[in-house]
């Protein structure tokens, strides 16, 4: 099982729709907190710190969302993030919003390591590289290419 970093986050009233269920700009909202969360309480930085002080920056360059049964107001949603990409520059995070065991919302984005002056791509910092790592999670080997069942 590989380690993880988990958080709650609230479905408060300013958050839903009139059909009662949270508005869907607003789960990627939901996202960037976990992701703000993360870099606080697993890599130890306050990701406005790594934006306004070292002027280094994760912009999202590809997301994919899906939305598997709605948030609704009162709803405490456990997010579980796990890392599915570590490269270079890149980095893919997944989300797992669950409430009482079942899946809400699975999101996969990747963001880009960027200098916030130029936003030219360059290596993650191997300080964040490492705590990236911990949390990397592996593929089953049916999952992973030219891998071969038995």
């Amino acid at each position: 099982m590989p380690k993880l970093f988990q958080c709650q986050q609230d479905v408060r009233f300013g958050h839903v729709d009139p059909a009662g269920i949270a508005y869907f700009p607003k789960i990627y909202d939901f996202i960037h907190e976990a992701f703000e969360e993360l870099w606080q309480l697993h890599v130890g930085v306050r990701y406005y710190h790594l934006l306004q002080e070292k002027r280094i920056g994760f912009p999202l360059v590809h997301a994919d969302v899906a939305f598997k049964r709605p948030l609704r107001f009162g709803d405490r949603p456990l997010v579980r993030v796990t890392c599915f990409q570590l490269g270079r520059s890149s980095l893919g995070l997944r989300y797992v919003y669950r409430v009482d065991d079942e899946i809400c919302v699975d999101a996969r984005m990747t963001t880009v390591c960027v200098q916030l002056d130029t936003l030219t791509p360059f290596a993650i910092p191997d300080e964040y590289r490492m705590r990236f790592a911990e949390i990397l999670d592996q593929p089953a080997p049916s999952e992973r290419p030219n891998s071969t069942r038995r």
